[in-house]
């Protein structure tokens, strides 16, 4: 067994016992298919010497499977109320485990290295994520946290599908925009497996998806993070307005005269819309604006 928690049996005497019931404004649906966590955990690949980030460990259902492998565990939890159950359901554990009590969305490179200190880890900082995140944050904490950590080599996620769907997507489809391009500057999809709602307490009403993501390697890309953070801000002003010609969405924020000179200089046709271009295309258009 991965995870002693991973029932509907488990999950409600847990919280009947700390007279607590899931917070539908937190986006609770606790994981109970010790099957999932299982496959979590196999497409993770993690070993005893990874130390890993979560986000929104709820009960711990996912947390008790990690920490029986893995070197340390940092867990961030928003909900106060869930705090004491995460203490007691982990407190085998508590050498290997942080628990960081705030919005994951607010939490910065500092909190995370002094919640960790005290556990004399070999690695100074997490180097995998591994969650059940909160859908509502999902998409935002994926890109931010790519953006922002630098140590996080890859993230292994479950996720609303249609957020999975816009990661994964492809030029010229309907679901490929800004969002797509942005994410495919760090990582790349290594794996995927869908998830239905049958295996959460209470049920959601979506699909879901577990998804891997491993950060690209930063040499042979041959960016920056300040280039990276450029080529975002040209793909947002790229997909402005989606159903404009590229030229026409980007003179929002550029002058006409220089996106000319531009398109030119990366040889991209101006009057193409921007969800039929690649990354690549996204990277030469960056470096000639910067360059005229």
């Amino acid at each position: 067994m991965y995870s002693e928690l991973a029932s509907i049996g488990a999950t409600k005497k847990t919280l009947e016992a700390f007279g607590l019931s899931a917070k539908y404004k937190l986006g609770q649906n606790f994981l109970v298919s010790d099957e999932i966590v299982g496959k979590i955990v196999r497409l993770a690949q993690l070993s005893n010497k990874d130390v890993v980030l979560e986000i929104g460990p709820g009960i711990g259902t996912l947390s008790l499977a990690l920490l029986k492998i893995v070197d340390g565990l940092c867990s961030i939890e928003q909900d106060k109320d869930l705090i004491p159950v995460l203490k007691s359901n982990l407190s085998e554990y508590e050498s290997s485990l942080c628990l960081i009590n705030d919005d994951a969305l607010k939490v910065g490179e500092q909190e995370i290295g002094q919640a960790l200190d005290r556990l004399h880890l070999m690695r100074a900082m997490p180097n995998r994520l591994v969650s059940n995140l909160p859908y509502a944050i999902a998409a935002t904490l994926i890109l931010q946290y790519f953006q922002t950590f630098d140590f996080i080599e890859d993230m292994t996620v479950m996720v609303q599908s249609e957020v999975a769907d816009r990661i994964a997507a492809q030029s010229s489809s309907k679901i490929y925009g800004a969002y797509t391009v942005k994410l495919a500057l760090y990582a790349d999809v290594v794996g995927r497996f869908q998830v239905s709602p049958q295996h959460f307490f209470p049920k959601p009403r979506v699909e879901s998806s577990v998804i891997k993501l491993k950060r690209k390697d930063e040499i042979h890309q041959g960016l920056t993070k300040n280039q990276k953070l450029a080529v975002c801000k040209v793909i947002d002003a790229a997909f402005l307005q989606r159903r404009k010609t590229i030229r026409n969405s980007m003179s929002q924020n550029y002058p006409k005269e220089l996106l000319d000179l531009a398109f030119e200089t990366a040889n991209i046709d101006s009057q193409l819309r921007a969800e039929v271009l690649e990354l690549d295309d996204f990277i030469r258009l960056t470096k000639a604006l910067k360059t005229i």
